[in-house]
């Protein structure tokens, strides 16, 4: 009996160390794994910091980005010759985007500002993300709607929203319109919004602005320029919007050549268009409609 009791004692014995040495080779094991190593190109390392820098003063922007990036180059020559190449195409790059935008503004009719929030009882931001892009994407098809507008979050509680300028046909705005009359807590005063009743119901608080006129648009448009500028983001397009249309014109419709090499023509403002010999009238939005399209 004491025999068997001491051979029970050694195979716990022998368990024991046997489990402790896999688990000193599991400790070693890790211990001795490489870090996980972050593989990327200089370019999307510049994108990467460049967003990060948006939030600094102007002047602050490029030393934070070449210090960042400075281990990564041979030189500071090199690296500030690679960060102020890259700035100018950002800028570049902004520059087409506003011209985009405004091409596309000149040629449609908006008749609101729309702001679109959520209720935390009906939606998560994810959620609201998809499906108010997936409704408002309904009417464009639908209902002849267009838009254009962008994401943004509050500066204050964080929370994202969705800004843009719209054009709904006459009868084609679900719900009703209704006034609403509370206290702005950022401008710390009262003040009275019109919210669309359907939209309220489906996502939570919006508010539709409307744009009585023309002169209206270029600081609602500079709203969403600020924006884009500011956080790098992108601006959402509803499909039907285009920069140009396409028409041959007679010489007769000319008054001059103008810009680089007068490669640009300015034309009087009742030109006649003209689509493979036809003449398909004076430009008219009605001729306009017909003519094919650039976007």
């Amino acid at each position: 009996m004491k025999e068997s009791t001491e051979q029970e004692t050694q195979a716990v014995s022998d368990t024991k160390n046997t489990a402790l040495s896999t688990q000193n080779q599991d400790d070693v094991c890790e211990k001795s794994a490489p870090p996980a190593v972050r593989q990327m190109t200089r370019k999307e390392l510049f994108d990467e910091l460049y967003l990060k820098s948006l939030t600094l003063k102007k002047r602050e922007q490029k030393p934070f980005v070449v210090k960042e990036m400075l281990p990564y180059f041979r030189d500071g020559i090199s690296c500030r010759a690679f960060v102020e190449e890259n700035f100018a195409r950002k800028h570049r790059n902004m520059i087409c985007r506003r011209t985009r935008l405004w091409r596309k503004i000149n040629h449609q009719r908006f008749n609101y500002f729309v702001t679109f929030s959520y209720s935390d009882e009906l939606h998560d931001e994810e959620s609201f993300v998809k499906k108010l892009m997936r409704c408002i994407q309904h009417f464009s098809s639908r209902k002849g709607w267009l838009y254009i507008g962008a994401w943004e979050r509050g500066g204050d509680t964080n929370r994202l929203h969705f800004h843009g300028i719209f054009y709904a046909p006459d009868g084609a705005l679900p719900g009703e319109i209704e006034t609403l009359r509370d206290f702005d807590t950022r401008a710390k005063k009262m003040r009275t919004i019109q919210q669309n009743t359907f939209f309220a119901k489906k996502f939570g608080r919006n508010e539709f602005r409307p744009v009585c006129h023309a002169s209206e648009l270029p600081e609602m448009v500079q709203y969403l320029v600020k924006y884009i500028e500011k956080s790098g983001g992108k601006l959402v397009y509803s499909r039907g919007l285009y920069q140009y249309f396409v028409t041959d014109i007679m010489d007769d419709d000319v008054v001059c050549p103008y810009g680089l090499e007068d490669r640009k023509l300015l034309l009087f403002d009742s030109f006649g268009c003209w689509i493979d010999g036809e003449f398909i009238g004076q430009t008219s939005p009605e001729v306009i409609a017909r003519l094919p399209k650039v976007t």
